[in-house]
């Protein structure tokens, strides 16, 4: 899951090598990945009005789905 979202918010920013991921798991089982940017790409990572980033949601929640998981993007500032 990590990998997928690593690969995505890579290729959308001007500064790939300031792109930190974290991968954690709750409890409950739901796995929680966490993207940090660059402040200067941010607007990239989320796009307008959060599309960008609700679609990043709902290509993890999909890959999620086939490996019978949950998931959860975060974007931390």
């Amino acid at each position: 899951m990590k990998e997928l979202i690593e690969y995505i918010a890579k290729a959308l920013v001007d500064n790939p090598e300031a792109i930190i991921i974290s991968q954690d798991e709750d409890a409950d089982g739901t796995i929680l990945v966490k993207l940090a940017a660059a402040q200067e790409d941010m607007g990239r990572i989320i796009g307008k009005q959060g599309r960008t980033a609700k679609a990043m949601r709902t290509l993890l929640n999909a890959k999620a789905t086939r490996e019978k998981r949950r998931a959860a993007l975060q974007i931390l500032e």
